[in-house]
């Protein structure tokens, strides 16, 4: 038989088993009215996750050649965990890093870690078996692969839910939605269904699911900037106004004279004024996303970052726990700064 026909077989299975995963994934994208996630940082993630997958393909592997174990007593119970652990650690890391400040950024970087690690994973298995059917990669493209991506979103979801209520973020609090990836992940591998009718499913209801997170985070995303920004606006007025002196705030401030150093107090007003006006900033940044405009880039941010750096090493951690009670440190705060910074 000609090569060129293998050639295009090939090009096929691949288009086939890919295409799919990266289509509901762009289509995340662009359903995000904010469009807050760069191109490069999701990049980063299909990246990373595919790394993850040669690992785990790796450590199942291994654990199947030491045990003898039944391939698909594993493939039920055993890679499901496996793989559902690795794709959430990095999930994890952005949430912990405030890399991500809202539900639907942490449902697009959730699905593009499982778009990723089923990517590499179904080259793998193209590799592997090349004499298999197309169907197998209709069910690999349409099924596996949005089960990967799906079942790392609603963990990713569940997690960022857990960090905007919770001050902390421990792994026995992380267990209910990786709880929850696992057993989508076990019920796709038993396939207690036809695979044909799994995949439809798997096509009907995660689209619904995806929806109610973007209409749900979208409207919390709206009310915590209109909450946020007359908040702000309402302390830089009082930071630089004449009334700052019988304020709650300047009395407080007015009262560490006697255990802190003037010139500290002074630093620390000018460091509450920066953090204040950079929330300002980085909100009306989100308002003009959301109008369709792309703001350009501010060239004073690094000098402004490098004072706040500067502010921040002056007053110490003494300072910065002292002026805490004025400042946000909520996710979506602390993601301003990051947002900014870059």
């Amino acid at each position: 038989m000609n090569p060129s026909y293998f050639d295009h077989q090939f090009l096929v299975r691949v288009v086939v088993s890919l295409l799919p995963v990266l289509m509901f994934l762009a289509a995340l994208v662009w359903l995000d009215s904010f469009k807050l996630l760069r191109f490069r940082a999701i990049l980063q993630t299909l990246g990373i996750s595919g790394l993850t997958a040669l690992f785990s393909l790796f450590i199942n592997s291994l654990f199947i050649t030491w045990s003898q174990i039944d391939v698909k007593l594993y493939s039920r119970y055993g890679s499901p965990i496996v793989e559902e652990l690795g794709k959430a650690l990095y999930v994890v890391y952005l949430i912990k890093s405030n890399r991500v400040g809202f539900m639907v950024d942490s449902a697009i970087h959730g699905f593009a870690v499982g778009a990723g690690f089923a990517g590499v994973e179904n080259i793998y298995y193209l590799q592997s078996l090349p004499e298999a059917n197309l169907s197998l990669w209709i069910i690999r493209g349409f099924g596996t692969a949005i089960m990967h991506g799906g079942a790392t979103c609603i963990f990713a979801i569940m997690a960022k839910n857990h960090s905007d209520q919770q001050a902390t973020m421990s792994f026995r609090a992380l267990l209910p939605g990786l709880a929850v990836a696992i057993a989508i992940h076990s019920f796709f591998n038993h396939f207690f269904l036809p695979p044909l009718l799994l995949t439809i499913l798997l096509l009907i209801t995660l689209p619904l699911l995806m929806v109610t997170v973007f209409q749900h985070s979208e409207k919390s995303t709206r009310q915590w900037l209109e909450v946020g920004f007359d908040t702000d606006r309402e302390l830089l007025e009082l930071i630089t106004s004449e009334r700052m002196s019988g304020s709650r705030l300047g009395v407080y401030l007015h009262s560490l004279k006697k255990k802190i150093p003037a010139e500290i107090v002074v630093d620390m007003l000018c460091y509450l004024r920066l953090r204040v006006e950079l929330a300002i900033k980085a909100k009306g940044f989100l308002l003009l996303r959301e109008a369709g405009f792309k703001p350009a880039p501010d060239p004073e941010m690094k000098r402004i970052f490098d004072e706040l750096a500067y502010l921040e090493k002056s007053i110490g951690k003494i300072g910065l726990l002292t002026v805490s009670p004025f400042i946000s440190t909520s996710s979506q705060d602390l993601w301003q700064l990051q947002m900014l910074g870059k």
